[in-house]
């Protein structure tokens, strides 16, 4: 029995949520998290991308994400990420001003734009406190007021599932505990009751031991690890430079070497070699 591929994963994410064959495994995850958020409910979804285009399996920039429209017209969108690309809050709002825009075509007037919800469930902390889902409306400062309900953000973090103790009552804990690679063995506890929680697991046990879905599996993980790489590359080189620049101005306020080298963390002999005259 090979092992199971990480939920986690945007290719496999979609595979077990975003087909048609498992479209009442998505509803329910949904339902969850509108439980969760004292939404309404819905009762029927249409998913506007539920092929998976293995190209974008290769494609280190590519968002494998989850499109669905509600009976009424509300828009979807679910996306996983396994790590902080940082400026999440403005992507998140680009994403979602994209498909409010995109509901309004030629004829149309504004009173037709539908809700638009986006769900974001990723595997690093991103906000203050320990509470593992936050939802974002619109509303005035002082009063509460909801100038408009047309905007819905949720953010789903993982990590903090570790950290606080949760009623396993919760539906949508359940969902988030599967998502974030709890241990096979205590699968049939959070299943109780939950035939789509159980369906999904079937889904990843199947997927993880097909041939072609564990290779696309490996191609896209390794596609993220090099995103990952270069952008923490990118990032520690952007660190160097701003302590060559610092030591640099220390330099010209004439403070000590073996003080400039305790206030960087850079040796003394990088500095004394930023000292000299070609740099």
């Amino acid at each position: 029995m090979r092992p199971l591929l990480d939920p986690k994963v945007d290719f496999v994410f979609k595979r077990i949520f975003g087909s048609e064959a498992n479209k009442d495994v998505l509803l329910a995850f949904l339902n969850e998290t509108f439980k969760a958020s004292r939404s309404e409910l819905l009762k029927e979804i249409t998913l506007v991308n539920p092929y998976i285009d293995k190209n974008a399996v290769h494609d280190k920039q590519s968002i494998l994400d989850i499109r669905a429209v509600t009976e009424d017209g509300k828009q979807i969108n679910i996306e996983i990420q396994l790590f902080n690309r940082h400026d999440i809050e403005k992507r998140t709002l680009y994403y979602w001003s994209k498909l409010y825009e995109e509901q309004l075509g030629e004829g149309h007037n504004y009173r037709d734009l539908k809700k638009t919800i986006t769900i974001n469930i990723i595997n690093f902390r991103y906000l203050p406190g320990e509470s593992y889902h936050h939802v974002f409306h619109l509303r005035e400062d002082h009063s509460g007021i909801v100038l408009t309900d047309d905007l819905e953000i949720h953010f789903m973090e993982l990590p903090k599932l570790e950290e606080e103790p949760f009623d396993m009552g919760g539906g949508l804990v359940k969902w988030l505990l599967f998502l974030k690679g709890l241990d096979k063995s205590k699968w049939e506890e959070i299943a109780v009751d939950q035939p789509e929680l159980r369906k999904a697991m079937t889904t990843l046990e199947f997927l993880s031991q097909d041939r072609e879905a564990r290779y696309l599996y490996e191609m896209r993980r390794k596609a993220l690890l090099d995103e990952r790489s270069m952008m923490e590359g990118a990032r520690e080189e952007g660190m160097a430079e701003g302590k060559a620049q610092v030591a640099k101005n220390l330099l010209q306020m004439g403070m000590e070497i073996a003080s400039i080298a305790k206030a960087t963390g850079l040796t003394e002999a990088e500095i004394r070699k930023l000292a000299e005259p070609d740099h």
